[in-house]
C-alpha cells in the first residue's frame, strides 16, 4: 500500500478512538509512543473487518494486514480525500456507489467494473482509478448514450463546459428550464475526479444535489404555489389570481415526468395538496419554477375570458382526429410522425386535409367566427 496511506492509518489508529469506518476498525490497544516491535508491549494494534480480526499487532504486522485491504483504501478515499462530513457533495458521491447498501469489499469489487447511478437524464458511473489507492474516477453522460464508446462521443474535461452544453436541446433549441426532459445527447465527461464529477452534475442540474441532500435530512424548505405567487410583483403579480382549479392544470401540464426530471414537492398551499401527479424524479422541486410562473401569467389572462358556446359539425373521425392532434402536440410526438403515415391523427397531410375541409377563407373553424360581432361587421 502507499506509504502516505499507511502513515495516515497509523496516526488515526494512535488517536483517541482510532479508526471506525465502513466496517474497518483499527486502534492502538495500549498507550504511549511505541516503536515497531514495541507496540505489542504497549498492547499492540487491532485490525478488524467484517471478515476477520487480529489483535496485538506490531506496526509491521499491521502493515501486512492493511496491505491490499479494500477497507483501508476505502477509508482513505472517504476520510482523507473527500472528507467534508455532513456535506451534500459527500452524500451524493456515497449515493453514486450505493454506500449505504453494500460494504467496502463488495463496493471495491463492483467499482472494478463500474457502479452506475442515474440523476435525471444523467448516467453517472463510478470506477476505481487504477492507481491502487482506492480513489475513484467518474464518467458523466446522457442516459441514452449508455452503450456508446467514449471515442464516439464529444469528450469534455472541464466541468464549466457543461454550462454551454446544457443551453440547447438536441434540436438546437434554447432550454429555458435546465431540468427539462430535453437534455442533448452525444457527449461525455470521462475520467473525472470526485470534485469535477460533482461540479459537472451541479452545472448541468443546478441546486439539485443541495436540495436532494436537504430533503434527505428533513430540512427541505418548500415554497408552495400561494407562497411563490403572493410575492410576485410587476407584470407577474397577476399570477396569484389564477383559479385553484387552473393550478391543477398547470401542474399537470408542466410538472410531469415527460416535461421535467424533478419531482414536484410544492402544493397549492401547505394545507392544500394538488391532485396532479408530481413525478418520480430523484431530486425534489421545492417551488414553482420561473418557467411555470411565466407561463402562469399567460394562463391567468386566458382564464379571465368568459366562455362562449360554439357549434361545429364534425364527423366522429374528425372529432377523434382533433383530439389526437392535441395529444400529439402536448406529448411532443409531432416530429416523430412520418409524412407517409396518414393513419396518424397528427400526420401533416391528414391535418392539412382537415384544415382545407373545415376552415373558411378567414381561417375560422367550421366557418364559425371567434367573435360573432366581428362576423356581423364583416357582413
Amino acid at each position: 500500500m502507499l506509504a502516505r496511506q499507511f502513515d495516515a492509518l497509523l496516526r488515526a489508529a494512535d488517536a483517541d478512538g482510532g479508526v471506525e469506518f465502513d466496517g474497518l476498525r483499527v486502534a492502538r490497544e495500549g498507550g504511549g509512543d511505541a516503536e515497531d516491535g514495541a507496540a505489542a508491549d504497549a498492547g499492540g494494534y487491532t485490525f478488524a473487518t467484517p471478515a476477520h480480526e487480529a489483535t496485538g499487532l506490531s506496526e509491521s504486522e499491521l502493515h501486512a494486514h492493511a496491505e491490499g485491504s479494500p477497507y483501508v483504501t476505502n477509508w482513505y478515499f472517504w476520510e482523507r480525500e473527500v472528507q467534508r462530513h455532513d456535506s451534500p457533495r459527500r452524500a451524493f458521491l456515497r449515493r453514486a456507489e450505493a454506500a449505504d447498501e453494500h460494504d467496502a469489499a463488495a463496493r471495491h469489487e463492483a467499482l472494478g467494473d463500474g457502479m452506475v447511478t442515474e440523476w435525471g437524464q444523467l448516467r453517472i458511473e463510478a470506477t476505481l482509478s487504477g492507481d491502487g489507492d482506492g480513489s475513484r474516477r467518474y464518467d458523466v453522460r446522457h442516459v441514452d448514450d449508455a452503450d456508446r464508446a467514449v471515442a464516439d462521443l464529444e469528450r469534455h474535461d472541464d466541468p464549466l463546459g457543461a454550462r454551454e452544453l446544457a443551453k440547447y436541446d438536441y434540436d438546437g433549441m434554447y432550454r429555458p428550464l435546465k431540468t427539462g426532459a430535453n437534455m442533448p445527447t452525444g457527449w461525455a465527461f470521462h475520467g473525472l475526479d470526485w470534485r469535477d464529477a460533482v461540479e459537472t452534475v451541479e452545472t448541468l442540474y443546478p441546486a439539485t444535489v443541495a436540495n436532494w441532500y436537504r430533503e434527505q435530512r428533513g430540512e427541505l424548505d418548500i415554497d408552495h404555489w400561494t407562497d411563490t405567487t403572493d410575492r410576485q410583483t410587476g407584470i407577474y403579480g397577476v399570477v396569484s389570481e389564477l383559479p385553484r382549479e387552473a393550478v391543477e392544470w398547470v401542474a399537470e401540464a408542466a410538472c410531469d415526468d415527460s416535461q421535467c426530471v424533478k419531482r414536484r414537492e410544492w402544493q397549492y398551499s401547505a394545507d392544500d395538496e394538488l391532485a396532479a401527479d408530481g413525478g418520480t424524479g430523484a431530486f425534489p422541486c421545492r417551488e414553482p419554477c420561473s418557467l411555470v410562473i411565466a407561463a402562469g401569467r399567460k394562463w391567468t389572462k386566458l382564464e379571465e375570458e368568459e366562455p362562449r358556446e360554439y357549434t361545429f359539425r364534425l364527423t366522429p373521425s374528425e372529432k377523434e382526429q382533433i383530439e389526437g392532434v392535441l395529444d400529439a402536440v402536448a406529448d411532443g410526438r409531432v416530429d416523430e410522425i412520418r409524412e407517409a403515415d396518414v393513419y396518424e391523427d397528427a400526420n401533416r397531410y391528414r391535418t392539412r386535409y382537415l384544415r382545407a375541409k373545415l376552415f373558411d377563407d378567414h381561417g375560422n373553424l367550421g366557418g364559425v367566427p371567434t367573435d360573432p360581432e366581428e362576423h356581423h361587421e364583416a357582413e
